[in-house]
């Protein structure tokens, strides 16, 4: 059982703004509400108030619930339907470059905000005003970038200074805002604040939503009145995956990434039947193999898949309840709603969320993730609360930070620090740390690819179990305590 609160995320601030909430006497979703409203500025290029996520909660008592508020395709009401609006633009990776489509006709019905409202709604303790109070300070006072978040403005810029929206947010003179810049966006702030003067507000109030639909329509964008209109938070039963003698509990259908993590910890059990010690040859070994099958078995899912980079956050309070937020804004569309500060995503400019081409999929579907915020159950109780940010490479970051739990008992700390794996269909991605015995014999099963540090190429694990917590160095992560 979890005997203090205790809350772990992508940065300090997000933690913070969780744990004033637990001060005051709120609950693990109150806080994990508080963490997602103030990450918008915190990591506002991880994620932000326009895209879509997943809550995973499970209270005190036992109740869990799997709160779905990602994106939907747009263009409902519209027909034909015309070609949107895209910019092709590429960003360089380190060793490669990747195209992204950005612009109006990239942007999906997001469901941010009205995911954090439900989970409030629903299962919040504490007035929304006092919730949304750490956010709304940190909107206007602003946070300082460091050296990652910065790194990420710099990598995104390409598709940042295409709009004026873009270059007012995260430019500086003609240039990316660099790490020490402090970051402020008082446009939200004061979006925030309409929302703790009014619950019944929301991202389309204030005659924004209209004015969205009319740019949207002008510049060859998808999203539709009736989107918005159409648009529901779906609360799911969350995917159950044995384990050992744990219960892990994880994102359901028509996400993806929860059923893939759960049959990748199902090949893991049948390749090391029984652990030994962590990073030995038999447990390296074991662990590729789980992987590899992992990859040969994955079959298509039904439907448009989003699988970019996310952030997360997870929350654990003294009174049993605990809350698993993943959520992401893709790399943004460069369109802000009008007076909120808030960038739509650019969700639906990914060449692989339409393998079929775009538009293939018909208007009013929930987009499929990759993202898989969890729960796992021991026999006392919850055991690790967890999720990640890293596309197809978080399956395998939760599979390999719930086995260093679960089958090595190491802490939550030790088992997001420990260096990773992932097998991308042609080599063994390897991070350093492993004894060179354990490396020798992976060579045995593929190509190996030695990295030189650990990279957020491996995901961003941020977790939280009895006693403590990890927030993940890949991306910046923090973990505070009360």
């Amino acid at each position: 059982m979890v005997s203090r609160a205790v809350v772990a995320a992508g940065h300090r601030a997000t933690c913070d703004a969780a744990l004033r909430i637990l001060e005051l006497g709120g609950n693990a979703f109150d806080a994990i509400v508080a963490a997602g409203f103030a990450s918008a500025t915190s990591e506002p290029l991880m994620t932000g108030l326009g895209g879509g996520g997943f809550c995973l909660t499970r209270t005190a008592t036992g109740e869990a619930a799997l709160f779905d508020f990602f994106v939907d395709t747009p263009g409902r009401g519209l027909d034909p339907m015309p070609e949107p609006h895209f910019f092709p633009m590429a960003v360089s990776y380190p060793g490669v470059d990747q195209v992204f489509n950005t612009g109006m006709g990239s942007a999906a019905v997001p469901g941010t905000v009205a995911g954090y409202l439900a989970v409030h709604e629903r299962l919040g303790r504490l007035p929304l005003a006092d919730v949304l109070a750490p956010a709304v300070e940190l909107a206007h006072e602003g946070v300082v970038l460091d050296e990652f978040h910065g790194s990420v403005t710099d990598l995104l810029w390409p598709i940042l200074r295409l709009t004026e929206d873009g270059r007012r947010l995260f430019g500086l003179d003609g240039d990316p805002q660099s790490a020490g810049h402090r970051f402020t966006n008082p446009d939200t702030g004061r979006f925030l604040a309409e929302l703790q003067a009014d619950p019944g507000h929301d991202l389309w109030s204030a005659g924004r939503g209209p004015r969205v639909v009319a740019d949207m329509a002008a510049a060859d964008g998808l999203i539709t009145a009736e989107d918005l209109a159409a648009y529901a938070v779906a609360e799911r039963e969350p995917l159950r995956v044995g384990y050992r003698d744990h219960t892990v509990l994880t994102n359901p259908p028509p996400a993806f990434g929860g059923a893939l993590m759960g049959r990748g910890l199902g090949f893991l059990a049948a390749e090391m039947p029984a652990p030994g010690s962590w990073g030995e040859p038999a447990h390296v070994v074991a662990l590729g193999r789980a992987l590899q099958d992992l990859e040969a078995s994955r079959s298509p899912t039904a439907g448009p898949r989003f699988t970019r980079g996310t952030t997360h956050a997870s929350v654990a309070d003294a009174e049993g309840n605990v809350a698993s937020l993943s959520t992401s804004n893709g790399e943004a569309s460069g369109y802000v709603v009008p007076g909120t500060g808030v960038m739509l995503n650019n969700m639906l400019g990914e060449d692989d969320l339409h393998p079929d081409g775009f538009h293939a999929a018909p208007p009013g579907l929930r987009v499929s993730s990759m993202m898989a915020p969890t729960v796992v159950l021991g026999p006392e109780g919850v055991e690790l609360v967890l999720g990640s940010g890293g596309s197809a490479r978080i399956r395998t970051a939760l599979l390999q930070t719930i086995s260093a739990v679960v089958d090595f008992g190491l802490d939550a700390a030790e088992a997001v620090g420990r260096p990773r794996i992932h097998w991308d269909g042609a080599a063994f991605q390897v991070e350093p740390g492993f004894p060179a015995a354990s490396v020798d014999a992976l060579a045995a099963l593929g190509p190996i690819n030695a990295w030189s540090d650990l990279n957020l190429y491996f995901g961003g694990v941020h977790a939280v179990a009895p006693g403590g917590g990890g927030g993940d160095p890949r991306r910046a992560g923090a973990c505070l305590a009360l």
